[in-house]
């Protein structure tokens, strides 16, 4: 299951492509102050015995405090079962060139409360936690198979890069970290190219690879992403 946000409240479908809306040209970039624009949440990575147990939640809603509460963002939450969880959330681009190259910089800002160094079960649940970012000429889906859910495209394991999407770095807010804060991540120092499908198509990816047995509730307040061509 995905689930689109909607409004304040959660509707939960299955994932089928005409109920992503999709976002025209790059360079795209928002905030979230009106609605979710058009991003989806899903989890994968865990079998099919902890289908119960993961307790993933996704729903457009406020900040935390102590930031201000007035600002809207999405937020993703799951219990890490498998130790391997990848919650993300998709968006479709439109109008681009056809099969064609583009160089994306990320930049996405998130409120996380989780301490660099902090010690947790089976990891760090700032340092341990990765955040991805990325893009792919296909619609990433949940897959089953041999009682495992994973990702039909490849989003790389844990902190190493995959060809759909690369490591931005970690969700540590700090050291001695207690309250929520606003962290950016970014790629400016390692673009990612991805190749536009026959319809000028591409499938922004961003995500988190939790290495933390544990709670991971992440609030996403800004994403933008710059592109170039390359000819």
């Amino acid at each position: 299951m995905t689930i689109l946000f909607t409004g304040s409240l959660l509707t939960f479908s299955a994932c089928q492509q005409e109920s992503v809306p999709s976002q025209p040209g790059l360079p795209y970039q928002s905030s979230f102050q009106r609605d979710s624009d058009g991003w989806v949440a899903g989890i994968t990575d865990y079998g099919t015995a902890q289908d119960s147990i993961m307790e993933f939640r996704a729903a457009y809603k406020r900040l935390p405090a102590p930031l201000d509460t007035t600002r809207k963002s999405l937020m993703l939450e799951s219990m890490n079962r498998s130790d391997d969880a990848f919650m993300f959330i998709k968006k479709k681009v439109t109008g681009l060139q056809p099969n064609n190259d583009y160089s994306l910089l990320f930049e996405i800002e998130l409120a996380s409360k989780y301490g660099t160094n902090s010690i947790g079960i089976g990891g760090s649940p700032g340092g341990s936690v990765y955040l991805k970012a990325g893009a792919s000429a296909v619609e990433p889906v949940k897959e089953l198979k041999d009682g495992f859910y994973s990702l039909n495209v490849d989003k790389g394991a844990q902190n190493n890069d995959g060809t759909a999407a690369i490591l931005l770095g970690n969700i540590g807010a700090g050291d001695d970290v207690t309250d929520y804060k606003l962290i950016t991540r970014t790629n400016t120092d390692k673009p990612f190219t991805a190749r536009t499908n026959a319809q000028g198509e591409l499938w922004l990816l961003v995500g988190t690879d939790s290495g933390f047995e544990g709670l991971t509730t992440l609030y996403y307040s800004s994403i933008k992403v710059t592109t170039r061509s390359i000819n």
